[in-house]
């Protein structure tokens, strides 16, 4: 029972090792990720390995070109339309759960933290995307609903990569957190319609600004 258990653990491990290279482009697209290689950097056997390989390949982060090579995704444009689209889907039809559903004063307070974001510095940027996790978590707590947390959570995953594109442009980071400070004061005043019209808003922004990146640097998210 202990070795199952340990070659979960050490899959587990890697797993997330490699979620974490590639979510911040230590690993870039198109790189590759040998799994004898992978397993003697990482310190586990190959079969743990090959196990936390697959769970990224099953999340579409990594593609396996042969039994034994895999190379991280590709994220182009298409790739970010096709998950905007599916985004705006399952964001906007959250807001309008959450908004009947959710705690006013919790999202009030999300709300304040937004409008008093620090952005000037490196350390607020980082605080901000943290702002950024609590409030989905609070959003998806709210509508309480599996699927579409499920659903959410597959596309964060791949939208990890995508605002790194962000990162450094310090107008659109303003833009984001007044949008974000928009639908989390419709969430507090119950209003459904005004907090799904305020994401599209917010998700129609965000796929201009990384699109317009992806023009200035047509190789894509890597």
């Amino acid at each position: 029972m202990s070795s199952v258990a340990d070659r979960i653990s050490a899959s587990d491990r890697a797993h997330a090792t490699l979620l974490e290279e590639i979510q911040s482009g230590t690993l870039p697209a198109g790189f590759v990720l040998g799994e004898v290689e992978q397993a003697a950097r990482l310190g586990i056997s190959r079969t743990p390995m090959r196990e936390a390989l697959r769970r990224l390949a099953a999340d579409g982060l990594v593609v396996q070109q042969s039994p034994r090579v895999t190379v991280v995704a590709d994220l182009d444009a298409d790739d970010i339309r096709a998950l905007f689209e599916i985004r705006r889907a399952l964001e906007e039809t959250s807001a309008r759960l959450a908004a009947h559903r959710g705690d006013a004063d919790l999202f009030a307070a999300l709300a304040d933290e937004f409008a008093h974001v620090d952005l000037a510095a490196v350390e607020g940027r980082d605080a901000y995307y943290a702002l950024i996790a609590r409030f989905d978590a609070a959003l998806d707590k709210a509508v309480d609903n599996d699927y579409i947390a499920s659903a959410l959570r597959t596309v964060r995953t791949h939208l990890v990569r995508v605002r790194r594109m962000a990162r450094d442009k310090p107008a659109r980071l303003a833009a984001s957190a007044a949008e974000h400070r928009t639908i989390a004061a419709a969430l507090a005043a119950r209003d459904g319609d005004l907090a799904a019209h305020a994401t599209h808003v917010h998700l129609h922004n965000a796929l201009t600004g990384i699109l317009d990146s992806l023009t200035a640097n047509p190789e894509g998210v890597k």
